[in-house]
């Protein structure tokens, strides 16, 4: 089994992220690697005082520590291995983007499609179109309506 492959789970805050990690780490224990969550934190914009600017970059970024901190807990229960945290500042796709092209160990993109259907999300339309170029490894979309018994079926 391959070890050292890793499923990319970006963490955002749409409710349908829980099903792309979920999917992630049920392949990683049937198969083998690991996950890697990673949060991208927007970056502060000009503030007239440097000060200012610094404590909101701070506080986002515990607030994306402890956020990952939990989600680490549950990726830990399923698939009995610590995953990778991962905590960037930028542009969202600029990021996924970068990250996947410096990291060969990231084997698989997942992603989760809106449940509302319409629009996949921001994301999955980059990946899928102007970006897919850019892209080094498969990207999974995980069907937002999915249901837990359904994940555990297709892993």
């Amino acid at each position: 089994m391959p070890s050292d492959r890793v499923f990319l789970v970006v963490v955002d805050d749409s409710p349908e992220r829980v099903l792309a990690m979920r999917y992630a780490c049920l392949r990683v224990k049937k198969s083998g690697g690991r996950v890697a969550l990673l949060r991208v934190t927007e970056p502060v914009g000009l503030q007239e005082w440097a000060g200012v600017g610094q404590l909101l970059q701070q506080e986002r970024r515990e607030e994306a520590e402890q956020m990952l901190s939990a989600l680490a807990a549950e990726v830990q229960e399923i698939t009995d291995g610590l995953p990778l945290i991962i905590i960037r500042e930028g542009d969202l796709i600029e990021e996924v983007l970068g990250l996947i092209e410096s990291d060969p160990r990231i084997s698989i993109l997942v992603l989760a499609a809106s449940a509302s259907g319409g629009n996949p999300g921001p994301l999955i339309t980059a990946m899928t179109s102007r970006h897919s170029h850019r892209l080094r490894c498969p990207v999974t979309i995980v069907p937002g309506g999915m249901s837990y018994e359904e994940l555990d079926r297709v892993t």
